[in-house]
């Protein structure tokens, strides 16, 4: 069972971004994306400031965020970086199983990386993932480097938060 301690976990940038875009798109009719909580069990409780310190994780989480897109049934995970190395250990083999079956079902299926010393994001295709994990499973490389991803698929922030991934998927799209 796996234990959460909330000084290790305090404010994700791109969780704060992604959240806020959103937001937006959901005012703007484009998108209803919810974020997925993650169902804990608290053990220790700041009682002074009101706030959980220890919890155990209840059960393994699926992916972060998931929703609709214009009639698109769509679910993603977010993963930060501070290299330009992805180890692929911080993908879960749970993940990817309920990402494959999304998609089999008519869903798209990706992943948010933001390489925080570029302030770059990237839109990582499922299909793409399949590519490393499996190059690691036949002995190959446990990550992926940044060189070795599709330039087509980067990202800037907009306004400084604003996560443009409506037209990544519309890129995968057009792939597929």
């Amino acid at each position: 069972m796996a234990t959460w301690n909330s000084r290790g976990l305090r404010g994700s940038t791109l969780e704060e971004f992604i959240n806020r875009t959103n937001e937006k798109y959901r005012e703007q009719n484009l998108a209803l994306i919810q974020k997925i909580p993650t169902p804990i069990t608290p053990v220790k409780i700041d009682e002074a400031h009101r706030h959980i310190t220890l919890a155990y994780f209840e059960q393994k989480s699926t992916v972060d965020y998931i929703g609709a897109v214009q009639g698109i049934p769509v679910c993603f995970d977010a993963k930060e970086c501070n290299t330009d190395t992805f180890p692929l250990q911080n993908i879960h083999e749970h993940q990817m199983s309920f990402m494959e079956a999304f998609e089999k079902q008519g869903g798209i299926s990706f992943f948010l990386i933001y390489f925080r010393a570029r302030n770059e994001l990237y839109y990582m295709t499922l299909q793409e993932v399949k590519l490393f994990w499996e190059r690691a499973k036949e002995g190959g490389r446990k990550s992926f480097r940044y060189e070795e991803l599709n330039p087509d698929f980067f990202m800037q922030l907009k306004n400084g938060c604003f996560v443009p991934y409506l037209e990544a998927i519309q890129k995968d799209l057009d792939r597929r």
